[in-house]
């Protein structure tokens, strides 16, 4: 799961994608299986939980490309639109499902809105080179991205987990200075660092390695939660078909609002494409990240995360396919 600067080749992207939800499921099922059959292992193996969130926290911080905001000046109201259309609108419909589905749970209802909130800052600019989309543009969402969700994470808790008793909101400024803003400027710094010291095509090979190993932390930070949870979550396993549900119905009415903001905005098509991928692909590792800090303790909550994130890859190639039936003739369609 990689935070690009530039997008890379369709087919990369591709089997990378699905690659990595091939791996999350492998290590759902692989700490589940050590949770089950090995619970003294499994708990020993939980004692590595905060370094390797602490790890994964930094390695999403460490690819993130300040830069690339000064490429969008020029552009500054796809840029207003696109932030309108994922921190206002996205929410509003990810409310109005989860109140539909899960009135009356809060675990769900919390785990199902996080998951639906932040927009993705990474694999979904691939799919929308895929769908000949506007990448460059989609390269300045990403830090603006990044870090408008860091800021409203707060705020989204407060506002749609007020009665839960889920988050302790007075720990909640210490939480984001240790785990994220501290960790955000290190490796921001570090990566000015090597970016000045290295050549070019040292550093971006460095990039490529931080990336390969965010991948491997993620997918080990959900072994891990799985290994420890295990029980908990298999004892609510007949919700994740509500949660499916759920998840496909986001993705089915964010692509028809999305169409209908573009049409009335008379967007290009490359601009279309990019506004549908930004609005539907969901920034799960970083919420994951998130809410393993803030909500401790309670797997399902982190569960339903993982879980929109697998279905995530197979819809994202669903709609590039859609994308590109919708576009003009010139754009030729990739199989």
């Amino acid at each position: 799961m990689s935070v690009l600067s530039d997008a890379p080749k369709p087919e990369t992207v591709s089997t990378g994608a699905f690659g990595a939800a091939g791996l999350f499921l492998a290590s759902m099922l692989a700490g589940s299986a050590l949770g089950l059959y090995a619970p003294e292992a499994a708990e020993r193996a939980s004692g590595f939980t905060d370094t390797t969130l602490l790890i994964l926290i930094s390695l999403i911080f460490f690819e993130l490309r300040l830069s690339n905001v000064a490429r969008a000046f020029g552009n500054f109201k796809f840029l207003t639109l696109a932030w309108i259309a994922n921190f206002l609108i996205v929410p509003a419909i990810g409310f109005a499902i989860a109140s539909l589905l899960f009135s009356g749970q809060p675990l769900l209802f919390a785990g199902i809105m996080i998951y639906f909130l932040a927009p993705c800052t990474d694999w979904f600019l691939g799919f929308t080179r895929m769908a000949h989309g506007n990448t460059e543009l989609g390269a300045a969402l990403i830090p603006i991205n990044m870090v408008s969700q860091l800021l409203l994470f707060p705020l989204w808790l407060w506002f749609f987990t007020p009665a839960t008793g889920l988050v302790d909101f007075g720990a909640m400024p210490v939480l984001l200075v240790q785990w994220f803003l501290l960790p955000m400027a290190l490796a921001q710094g570090l990566r000015f660092a090597l970016n000045w010291a290295l050549p070019e095509a040292t550093f971006e090979a460095l990039m490529d390695q931080a990336s390969r190993f965010t991948t491997l932390a993620l997918a080990l930070l959900i072994a891990l939660l799985f290994a420890s949870h295990v029980k908990a979550i298999l004892g609510n396993a007949g919700v994740f078909a509500l949660v499916a549900l759920a998840v496909m119905l986001f993705f089915a009415l964010t692509f028809l609002v999305g169409r209908a903001i573009a049409s009335s905005a008379q967007l290009p098509y490359p601009n279309q494409a990019l506004l549908a991928m930004t609005m539907a692909a969901r920034n799960a590792p970083l919420m994951l990240a998130l809410t393993a800090v803030a909500i401790p303790d309670q797997p399902l909550v982190l569960a339903v995360i993982v879980f929109g994130m697998l279905v995530e890859i197979p819809h994202l190639t669903l709609l590039r396919q859609l994308l590109l039936r919708q576009s003009r003739p010139s754009h030729k369609v990739e199989v």
